[in-house]
């Protein structure tokens, strides 16, 4: 299987709460390389671009609202199968249906307080990393014209 790149976001709520560093330690542990980072507080603009698949369902103000609250930490995630295996370690959207041990499971608390976003295809992957890092960002590291087009 081919080395994949996935963004997350630890959210407002991760940030207030102090859970970064712990929420880290689980990615690594998990096999994941992080191969960019960004902390930054998103505007209401960038959020509702990023953001911008739900637009018009009856979460969206809401899911706007609280991510803006805060700063978040957005990171670059690399490994083998890297966006199956990382949703699978974030759990369920809903951490009171997370799976115990999970990301939310452990530092979510509601809807959208879930302390974690991961991309959840390859293509919105590629998208959700070109957006907040630019387009080199979503190369993974073993494409061979990776360095050439910097």
């Amino acid at each position: 299987m081919a080395i994949q790149r996935t963004l997350t976001i630890l959210k407002p709520d991760a940030y207030r709460a102090g859970n970064m560093g712990n929420i880290i330690a689980l990615i690594e542990e998990s096999g994941f390389k992080i191969v960019h980072a960004l902390l930054f507080k998103f505007t209401e603009k960038s959020a509702r671009q990023f953001y911008q698949v739900h637009d018009g369902k009856d979460f969206f103000a809401g899911l706007l609202e609280f991510t803006v609250s805060d700063k978040v930490l957005a990171m670059v995630l690399e490994k083998e199968n890297a966006i199956a295996d990382f949703r699978k370690l974030m759990g369920a959207t809903d951490p009171a249906k997370a799976d115990p041990g999970t990301i939310r499971a452990k530092f979510g608390t509601a809807l959208p307080k879930n302390a974690v976003h991961g991309s959840d295809s390859e293509a919105n992957a590629r998208k959700e990393i070109t957006y907040i890092f630019g387009e080199f960002a979503s190369i993974p590291s073993t494409e061979k014209n990776h360095a050439k087009e910097y």
